[in-house]
């Protein structure tokens, strides 16, 4: 059950309160580096074959081993930290998550990377949500809130644009190793300031459910698995479909498991409430084609342009900041014009790169066939991330906000999984096998056109169902006690972000 809505966070230390600013900017470091390390690791993946004698099918998991554990454990982190501390679950997933590059870092075989790189997606997927949780429980809903989720996208979004330039400049000026040991470090030093100034803040202390939080991991887990196979098997192929099958059948019974259980992992009411309901589709769709761009404009500097790993980062460095400045000016543009529109206009500026981005040719001039489109891709995708994560999020009580943040990262992760896994077919089928400058170009193209569609849709998806004013959201009925304009009486009362 959503209670009214209550951003101030429960203080279990005698510690005066960190300012504001502090745990965002904690937060956002967090998120940084979860973000970083989705990217970072492309460009090392040929030094990590040579060097640990890597097979096709085990390079393919270094990246995989991530995406899975950060995609099937976010729900139970972000649960987890609702009911026993977002503090408490920020440390524990930045650890795990410190320790594991290290573990990567100094592997000497190959299985040895492998389970680390999955002994980092768990420690992402309970360090992600709390970076989000954070925020929006630090700050009062409204302009402040806004700015500082912009503040959480723009960082996040930098983390996944920096990865290229990031890898690339530890690759060639250090080696693959350094890709995963950079972030012992740079944990170390947030984990010691987040011990000591971040304030402790958690729901209502219920038990976890079990259950529902097996069957969830099991499920997304399974089909982040049956996707991954996709780009080597096909969509046809048993090892493509059983997978896929196993997943959906999970997840129908985590959701039979939670509409019959007293306290549920994931209250399926949540879904009654539009603008969660709404910004989750909505951020699904957007990022089953966003998350493509880096991978493929990278593919596309490198194998056809025939950029360095070094170069590939530096041009991609305009898209990087231009994702920055669309997430600084969407807090700014989101009174006037409102969150779903402005999420609209975001979107329809992400369409025409991702347009232009189709017209690419093997023989591309850099400002023509990378930044100039890159730039409106990732313009698009900064001024439409805030406001969809601000619905997403808005009018949540304290002891749903962790659960709220888990299911946007979730939704997005699993969007970027899935899409990756599409496009890439798509690319592969209009190469036809072949691997000239002009067969790849002509993949990577098919790949942009396929997105452009999908984004259309997301954009018709966002004009005709997210929500367009502030209003009170009524409790469903049977789910409350009161109306939820009665704030503090057990109702939903958090008002959307008009």
């Amino acid at each position: 059950m959503l209670r009214a809505a209550d951003t101030t966070p429960i203080s279990r230390s005698r510690r005066p309160v960190p300012p504001a600013w502090l745990v965002v900017a904690l937060a956002c470091a967090g998120q940084f580096l979860v973000v970083l390390d989705i990217s970072v690791v492309n460009v090392a993946l040929p030094s990590m074959r040579a060097d640990l004698a890597l097979s096709g099918a085990g390079l393919q998991w270094v990246v995989n081993a991530y995406t899975i554990a950060f995609a099937g454990f976010m729900l139970l982190g972000g649960r987890a930290g609702d009911l026993y501390g977002r503090k408490r679950m920020f440390l524990t997933g930045l650890a795990l998550f410190t320790l594991a590059s290290l573990g990567g870092g100094l592997a000497q075989e190959g299985w040895q990377l492998l389970a680390a790189r999955a002994a980092q997606g768990l420690g992402a997927a309970v360090l992600a949500p709390s970076t989000l949780t954070l925020v929006t429980s630090s700050v009062p809903e409204g302009a402040a809130r806004a700015r500082a989720i912009a503040t959480w996208t723009a960082v996040g979004a930098g983390g996944g644009a920096a990865g290229g330039l990031v890898g690339g400049l530890l690759v060639d000026g250090l080696s693959w190793r350094w890709v995963l040991l950079i972030n012992v470090p740079v944990g170390a030093l947030v984990l010691l300031a987040a011990l000591v100034r971040l304030p402790e803040s958690r729901g209502d202390g219920r038990h976890l459910d079990l259950p529902g939080a097996l069957l969830v991991t099991a499920g997304l887990a399974t089909l982040a698995y049956g996707i991954s196979q996709t780009e080597s098997e096909g969509w046809t192929a048993s090892a493509t479909l059983l997978p896929l099958a196993a997943g959906v059948l999970l997840v129908a019974a985590f959701l039979l498991v939670e509409s019959r259980t007293a306290g549920p992992l994931m209250p399926l009411t949540l879904f009654r409430v539009r603008s969660v309901s709404s910004a989750n589709a909505a951020n699904f769709v957007s990022g089953s084609a966003m998350f493509c761009m880096w991978y493929f404009m990278t593919l596309y500097a490198q194998n056809v342009l025939g950029y360095s790993p070094l170069e590939a980062g530096l041009a991609l460095v305009p898209s990087s900041l231009a994702v920055v400045v669309g997430s600084k000016l969407a807090p700014r543009l989101i009174p006037g014009l409102g969150a779903r529109n402005l999420a609209v206009l975001g979107t329809l500026v992400a369409v025409a790169g991702f347009a232009w981005q189709t017209t690419m040719t093997a023989d591309g001039a850099y400002v023509t066939a990378i930044m100039i489109p890159g730039v409106l891709m990732m313009l698009g995708a900064g001024l439409a991330a805030t406001p969809i994560a601000a619905l997403a999020t808005s009018g949540a009580a304290p002891e749903e906000a962790g659960l709220l943040s888990g299911l946007i990262n979730t939704s997005r992760t699993m969007g970027g999984s899935l899409g990756l896994a599409a496009m890439s077919t798509v690319a592969a089928g209009h190469a036809h096998g072949a691997t000239t400058p002009e067969a790849l170009t002509d993949g990577y193209a098919a790949a942009f056109r396929v997105s452009t569609v999908v984004l259309l849709g997301g954009a018709v998806l966002m004009a005709l169902w997210l929500p367009g004013k502030a209003r009170p959201v009524k409790i469903p009925a049977g789910q409350g006690e009161g109306s939820a304009a009665e704030e503090g009486a057990g109702g939903l009362a958090g008002r959307p972000v008009e």
